[in-house]
């Protein structure tokens, strides 16, 4: 089992910033690729940012050049730098951690606790 812990979330003003982090640990395989998803109130679930283990980086549009992921795999950590922060990302960010038992065959996948950012004046 891979337990995730998240921290970084909080309460900033319109174009502020948060670096949110995500630990990974436990009976950890080989963790391929690491992303961040949020879920805004009265919305759906979204992919923010993904990241490979070879660190090529996918971006949702609407964080384009404000957000940047990041990892270190020494570490199993993945971190979201979210930079000129929008009322708009305002959600419960969650990080997600596929763990590949089986190279292109079989995932674990594992999801954290979420964490809180509220965009707000």
């Amino acid at each position: 089992q891979v337990q995730l812990v998240e921290s970084g979330g909080g309460l900033v003003q319109p174009g502020g910033s948060l670096r949110l982090s995500c630990a990974a640990s436990g009976s950890i395989f080989s963790i391929s690729a690491m992303g961040w998803y949020r879920q805004a109130p009265g919305k759906q679930r979204e992919l923010v940012a993904h990241i490979t283990n070879g660190g090529s980086t996918n971006y949702t549009d609407s964080v384009k050049g404000r957000f940047t992921i990041s990892r270190d795999n020494a570490k199993n950590t993945v971190y979201l730098q979210m930079n000129s922060l929008k009322p708009e990302d305002t959600a419960v960010y969650y990080c997600n951690v596929d763990d590949e038992l089986v190279a292109g065959l079989y995932h674990r996948v594992y999801w954290g606790q979420g964490t809180q950012v509220t965009v707000s004046s």
